[in-house]
């Protein structure tokens, strides 16, 4: 049986910055001791969406901190992410 110390959380611990708590962790237990449909967690794919047909690439790539300073600048102005602003940059050439 599954057993978890529900009293050693603290309020700092979160999940995309919502707050864990005992009653959340209590449910994850019961969740696992029912078991999981395996086949089902397979299915959901691992890894992020693909982006079109075709696999893509991860690359390196090597930025100054003024290089990154503009790239996050802009990113937050834009409501992007990093990886979008240098496709479209990308795109755009």
């Amino acid at each position: 049986m599954f057993s978890y110390n529900i009293n050693h959380v603290s309020e700092r611990e979160t999940i995309n910055g919502t707050p864990v708590t005992e009653e959340q962790i209590a449910a994850w237990a019961i969740e696992a001791e029912a078991g999981y449909d395996v086949a089902a967690l397979k299915k959901r794919g691992r890894g992020r969406p693909g982006r079109g047909a075709e696999p893509s690439q991860v690359i390196a790539l090597r930025l100054t901190a003024d290089e990154i300073a503009a790239l996050d600048s802009r990113a937050e102005r834009e409501g992007k992410s990093r990886s979008e602003v240098i496709r479209e940059a990308l795109a755009s050439a």
